[in-house]
C-alpha cells in the first residue's frame, strides 16, 4: 500500500538543490507539509518558497549535517514545528570522487560521517515518534554505486553501501511496525554532485538524466510501496547481472576502464 502524501509531513534533507530541492518542491505540489534542510540558507529560501506556494505551512532549516549537535536539535525543531513526521527522506550527501591511491582515512572517515552516520542519526531520532504512530516512511537516497561499486568513489560507494544494507536490515527489523522503508539508486542525475571542487573530474559512461526523472521514480515508489527504486529502472538489470558473477563484473569493469584511457 502506497503513501498518502496530502496532508503528509515531510522532511527532506540536501533540499537546497538536485534531487532535494525538485522532490521537496514535488511533495508540496502533493500536498504534504514539507520541511527542508540543508547548508546554504539563501537557496532554501528560494526552494521553501516554492514549496510554500503549494503548502504555505511549510519550513526551512540552514543546518550543516556534518555537526551531530546540529542534526539531534534538528529533529528536535521538527517535531515542534510539525508535531510529527511521516515522511523522512535522506538526501544530503558527499562525493568524493577519489582514486583509491589518493584517499586517507581521515577524507573516508568524512564521508561515512556525512553520507552515513549523519542520515542514521536523524533516523533514530526520528524513529521513536513513527513507531508511536504505528506508522511512518523512510526514503534513503542511496547510489547506484553501493551495488556497482563504482571505480574511483570507493571511499562513496561504501558509505552509501552501508546506508543500504542498514535500511534492508531496519525495513525487516520494523517489518510488522507499520514503518515503511525505501532504498533509492540513483546513476548519473543531472545535479552539481558531479562538478563539486576537491573531487576528480568524472568521466561519464552514461548520459546524465534531468532530476524531474529521479523525482517522479521515487514519486511512483512512494505510490506503490516499494522497496527499491532504481533510475533510470535498467539499472536493476545491470545489477542483476553483476551478481550473478562478480569476478566476471569487475574484470569486464576494469578492461574497459583501460580501453577506455588508452583511447584517450
Amino acid at each position: 500500500m502506497g503513501l498518502e502524501l496530502k496532508g503528509c509531513r515531510a522532511l527532506v534533507t540536501g533540499a537546497s538543490s538536485g534531487i532535494g530541492a525538485g522532490l521537496a518542491e514535488a511533495l508540496a505540489a502533493e500536498g504534504a507539509t514539507v520541511g527542508i534542510c540543508a547548508r546554504r540558507g539563501d537557496r532554501l529560501a528560494e526552494v521553501v518558497g516554492r514549496c510554500m506556494e503549494h503548502s504555505p505551512e511549510s519550513r526551512m532549516w540552514a543546518v550543516d549535517l556534518a555537526d551531530f549537535d546540529a542534526v539531534d536539535q534538528l529533529s528536535v525543531d521538527v517535531l515542534d514545528a510539525f508535531g510529527g513526521v511521516d515522511l523522512l527522506v535522506n538526501n544530503a550527501g558527499i562525493p568524493k570522487r577519489r582514486h583509491v591511491t589518493a584517499l586517507n582515512i581521515d577524507t573516508i572517515t568524512q564521508v561515512m560521517h556525512i553520507n552515513y552516520l549523519s542520515p542514521m542519526r536523524l533516523t533514530m531520532a526520528l524513529l521513536p515518534q513513527m513507531l508511536e504512530r504505528g506508522a511512518g516512511t523512510i526514503v534513503n537516497i542511496s547510489s547506484i554505486a553501493a551495488q556497482l561499486s563504482a571505480p574511483g568513489e570507493a571511499a562513496y560507494d561504501a558509505s552509501k553501501a552501508a546506508l543500504t544494507a542498514f535500511s534492508e536490515a531496519m525495513a525487516m527489523d520494523l517489518w510488522e511496525t507499520g514503518i515503511k522503508l525505501m532504498v533509492v539508486y540513483p546513476g548519473v542525475i543531472d545535479t552539481d554532485l558531479f562538478s563539486l571542487p576537491d573531487n576528480d573530474i568524472p568521466d561519464l559512461p552514461v548520459t546524465a538524466e534531468p532530476v524531474s526523472v529521479a523525482v517522479d521514480a521515487i514519486l511512483g515508489g512512494l505510490a506503490s510501496g516499494a522497496a527499491q527504486v532504481y533510475v533510470p529502472e535498467y539499472f536493476r538489470d545491470i545489477c542483476t547481472s553483476k551478481a550473478q558473477d562478480v569476478a566476471a563484473f569487475l574484470e569486464n569493469t576494469a578492461g574497459y576502464l583501460r580501453d577506455h584511457r588508452a583511447a584517450k
